[in-house]
C-alpha cells in the first residue's frame, strides 16, 4: 500500500506517525526503536554485508554454468579449471586475458636454423574430444584402402604390416620388384616426389590397391612426418620406412621379421651386400656371411668401442624397420622444417630401452644399396642443383646435432636442479 509521512506532525525519538489511505484515512501511529543505537547498527550492517557476499557468491555460480543449462553441470567456477572455455560467460570475461598472455609467439622467425620455433598451443585444443561421448571417439587409423560400396562391416581391415616407399617413376622397376617382396599382410603406400602416380596404374596392377601421396621435389622423411604420425599407423606392428633403390632379389619381408621377432629387435635393417653395392657408409651395415643376425661390430677394424655409436645400436635412414612402439618415439624426433634427416639414424638409439639388444642387422634377408642419387636431382638448376642440395643436407645434420646436444643439456640442467 502507499505510505505517506506528514511533516507537519511533530516527532519524537521514540515515534513516527504515517498516514495511509485505508478506509476513512485512519491514522496508524507505528512505534520505531530508535535508529541510533550503535550495537543494533552493527547487527544490521553485519546482515546486509552477508547478504551482499552470498549474492556475489551466487552470481559467480550462475554465470560459471554453461549458458545452455542442461541437467549435467559440465564446468567450475575458477578460470583454471579443466573445462574454463567460451561455453561459459565467465570464461567469455576471464579467458581472452588469460590466453593472450600464455600463447604470445615472437614477431620474427629466428635466423639459426638449429633453433626452431614452434607456437604455444592452446590448452583449450588440449582433449577437445572431452566434449564427444567415449563411445564414438575414434583416435586412430591407417593406410587401408576402403570401397565406396557394401557394407562396412565387411570390408577388409586394416593389415598387420605397413610398407611406405618413397619413389620417382624412373626407378619403377626396382620399386615393383620391392612391393613383390612384400605379402599380403603389408599395406603399402608409395610417396611419389616427382608428381607422376597414373602411370602406375596404367603399369601395374597391384597400385590400384595401394595408397599413393605425391608432393613435388619432397623427401622420405618429409612424407613421414606428414603421413605417418603414430595415430595412422596405430595398427601396424612393424613399419618399413624404405628408400627405392634397394635390391631385394635376396630379401623377403615375413621371413624377415620372423627374425625380427626371436631375437627381439624394437629397430632393424637387412643387412647390405657389399659384393654388388657401394662399400656402406657405416660397416655395422654390412651383411656379416654365416650369421643370421648381428648387433654390433666387434672386432671390426672401425669400431675399437663397441658400445659407441655406430658400432653398436645402429642402422641406416635407406631401409629402417619399427616396430610400433619405436616409430612412435622417432617421429617425434623428426624436425619439422627439415627435410633430409641426416643425423637420425645416430639418434634412434634413444627410442628403446637397451640399443646394444634392441637394435640389429639381419643378415640372412639382406638387400643391394644401388644408391641412386635421385633426389640430389630435384633441385632448381639455376640455384638449387646436386651442390645446393648437398649443402642444406649438412647444413640440417649439423643443425640437428646442436638441437639434440641443447635438448640434453636442458634435461641434465633441469636433473641437477631437481636433485
Amino acid at each position: 500500500m502507499l505510505i505517506k509521512v506528514f511533516s507537519s506532525i511533530p516527532l519524537n525519538k521514540s515515534s513516527l506517525l504515517l498516514h495511509t489511505p485505508y478506509k476513512s484515512n485512519q491514522v496508524l501511529s507505528c512505534s520505531f526503536l530508535y535508529l541510533g543505537s550503535l550495537p543494533r547498527m552493527k547487527m544490521k550492517a553485519s546482515l546486509i554485508l552477508t547478504m551482499l557476499f552470498a549474492a556475489a557468491v551466487g552470481f559467480f555460480i550462475g554465470v560459471s554454468f554453461p549458458v545452455d543449462i542442461t541437467p549435467k553441470l559440465q564446468c567450475g567456477i575458477l578460470p583454471w579449471s579443466s573445462c574454463f572455455s567460451h561455453s561459459t560467460m565467465l570464461g567469455r570475461l576471464l579467458g581472452a586475458p588469460l590466453r593472450n598472455s600464455s600463447s604470445s609467439t615472437p614477431n620474427a622467425a629466428r635466423s639459426d636454423p638449429s633453433v626452431e620455433v614452434t607456437t604455444a598451443r592452446n590448452p583449450e585444443e588440449e582433449g577437445a574430444e572431452r566434449r564427444l561421448p567415449p563411445g564414438i571417439v575414434v583416435s586412430e587409423s591407417d593406410l587401408h584402402l576402403r570401397r565406396l560400396w557394401g557394407s562396412p562391416t565387411q570390408d577388409s581391415p586394416a593389415r598387420k604390416y605397413l610398407l611406405a616407399l618413397a619413389v620417382g617413376y624412373g626407378e619403377r622397376a626396382n620399386v615393383n620388384a620391392t612391393v613383390h617382396k612384400f605379402s599380403d599382410n603389408f599395406d603399402i603406400v608409395l610417396f611419389h616426389y616427382d608428381g607422376r602416380t597414373t602411370e602406375w596404374d596404367q603399369e601395374f596392377e597391384w597400385s590400384k590397391k595401394v595408397a599413393h601421396v605425391s608432393a613435388r621435389k619432397q623427401t622420405k622423411w618429409w612424407f613421414a612426418k606428414r603421413f605417418l604420425h603414430p595415430s595412422i599407423v596405430a595398427p601396424y606392428d612393424y613399419v618399413f620406412v624404405w628408400d627405392e633403390d634397394l635390391g631385394v632379389d635376396n630379401f623377403a619381408a615375413e621371413p624377415y621379421l620372423d627374425i625380427v621377432r626371436r631375437h627381439g629387435l624394437e629397430i632393424s635393417q637387412p643387412g647390405l651386400d657389399t659384393t654388388k653395392g657401394p662399400a656402406p657408409t657405416y660397416y655395422i651395415t654390412a651383411r656379416k656371411n654365416g650369421s643370421e643376425m648381428h648387433k654390433t661390430d666387434a672386432g671390426g677394424e672401425h669400431c675399437s668401442n663397441v658400445h659407441k655409436r655406430p658400432c653398436s645400436g645402429f642402422v641406416e635412414v635407406m631401409a629402417p624397420v619399427f616396430s610400433r612402439d619405436a616409430w612412435r618415439c622417432v617421429w617425434h624426433m623428426i624436425q619439422n622444417d627439415f627435410v633430409h634427416a641426416w643425423g637420425l639414424d645416430s639418434n634412434f638409439w634413444r627410442c628403446v630401452d637397451d640399443p646394444e639388444e634392441q637394435i640389429g642387422v639381419v643378415d640372412a634377408q639382406y638387400l643391394v644399396h644401388h644408391a641412386v642419387p635421385t633426389l640430389q636431382d630435384q633441385g632448381e638448376k639455376e640455384k638449387g642443383g646436386r651442390l645446393e642440395v648437398k649443402a642444406r643436407q649438412y647444413e640440417e645434420m649439423f643443425a640437428f646435432r646442436s638441437r639434440v646436444s641443447r635438448a640434453d643439456n636442458e634435461v641434465a640442467n633441469r636433473t641437477s636442479i631437481q636433485n
